[in-house]
């Protein structure tokens, strides 16, 4: 099993994702995006799995910095030009993804690998 966390190293909820996987004896791949953009084949799989509306992090500082509540704008777009408007944890198994901590996803994950 290969697991992808992408986030940052000061946000909780990824830490928890962290945690998680290495609690069950599985080692993710972290990227952090403060040091490391998400490229745009990534990003498109991504958004693939848990659809484009929920990419952007609307209580993000990036989102309300940038005052995005009241724009229209394209999430992909944006996320590739600051990826700290993405909702983070993105925790990538092959092709599935979620976003946000999904442990019961997660779980189900481990338990197919079995």
């Amino acid at each position: 099993m290969t697991i992808q966390i992408f986030g940052t190293k000061k946000c909780k909820d990824t830490q928890k994702a962290v945690r998680f996987f290495k609690e069950r004896g599985i080692t993710p791949h972290q990227v952090d995006l403060r040091e490391k953009g998400i490229s745009p084949g990534e990003l498109s799989n991504i958004a693939r799995a848990v659809g484009r509306d929920n990419l952007v992090d609307p209580e993000s500082r990036a989102y309300k910095d940038k005052g995005m509540a009241y724009m229209e704008f394209d999430p992909e777009e944006e996320v590739l030009e600051n990826p700290l408007l993405l909702k983070t944890p993105v925790v990538r198994n092959g092709k599935d993804a979620t976003i946000g901590l999904a442990l019961e996803t997660w779980q189900v994950w481990i338990e197919q690998e079995r």
